[in-house]
């Protein structure tokens, strides 16, 4: 398949030389011809190259990191983003968190709404805001995972790269957690999945 591939555009790519070649002629003054512009994405830029479409390159965070204090206060990073490395436009399509490890989801709020839980309930609520976008928190439906953004919305959006202006977003995220018997460190209590799709057109 490869290789009929290679050979085909080869042949479309001879066809266009003798085009080229072959123009057509004007043959009486202010006449004209029509000349179509043809269009071939390739995987290294070259009239030779297998078709491609264009690449997508997208860092997400590697990591949310979250510290509680003995008073129950969460500190989270201030310096997490999402950096669109490919030419073209993306966007954050969705955003969903899971919990691990026997831990569960409730409603993000004040940390004074989980005081009454037991200690080692193993409670989180998390709330998440991208760019200059709304905050998204996560609910009291108690569920192992919920959707924090299922659809794109302001901040989600990113240009392409070479626009150092817009080709980046932050990720915002706080937190409230139930208080923990004993001390932890790097505990995985959650993952969040981003998913990023092109900012297409359509």
């Amino acid at each position: 398949m490869k290789k009929f591939i290679t050979l085909a555009l080869a042949l479309c790519m001879a066809l266009s030389a003798s085009v080229c070649a072959s123009a057509a002629e004007i043959s009486s003054d202010g006449g004209s011809g029509s000349t179509p512009v043809y269009l071939s994405s390739t995987d290294d830029g070259t009239m030779e190259g297998e078709p491609s479409a264009t690449a997508m390159s997208v860092t997400v965070p590697t990591a949310l990191p979250m510290a509680m204090s003995q008073t129950g206060d969460v500190t989270t990073a201030d310096n997490c983003q999402i950096i669109n490395n490919s030419y073209g436009a993306v966007r954050v399509k969705s955003v969903t968190i899971s919990a691990e490890n026997g831990w569960r989801l409730t409603a993000f709020g004040d940390k004074s709404t989980l005081a009454s839980e037991k200690v080692d309930s193993n409670k989180l609520g998390f709330a998440i805001c991208i760019g200059d976008g709304e905050w998204a928190v996560t609910d009291s439906s108690d569920e192992s995972a919920q959707a924090l953004i299922s659809a794109p919305i302001a901040g989600c959006y990113m240009s392409g790269a070479g626009n150092a202006a817009n080709n980046t977003v932050s990720v915002d995220y706080s937190a409230i957690v139930t208080p923990i018997s004993t001390p932890v460190t790097n505990a995985n209590i959650a993952n969040v999945v981003f998913v990023i799709e092109w900012d297409t057109a359509a």
